[in-house]
């Protein structure tokens, strides 16, 4: 393991957090979503999908 992971682990409630835009659930930043965090909008593809019916 390299010094980062263990530097962080268990470390999930430093991380940032906005709700979906669709469902008002909590997101939490996702290594995936590092480089368009403003962006994201939605939680999960079913969210993106139903964002027109809410």
């Amino acid at each position: 393991m390299s010094t980062n992971n263990q530097a962080f682990r268990g470390n999930k409630s430093s991380l940032p957090s906005k709700p979906c835009v669709a469902c008002g659930r909590p997101m939490t930043w996702r290594r995936r979503w590092a480089k368009t965090w403003d962006e994201v909008k939605y939680c999960s593809e079913a969210c993106r999908r139903a964002k027109g019916s809410a």
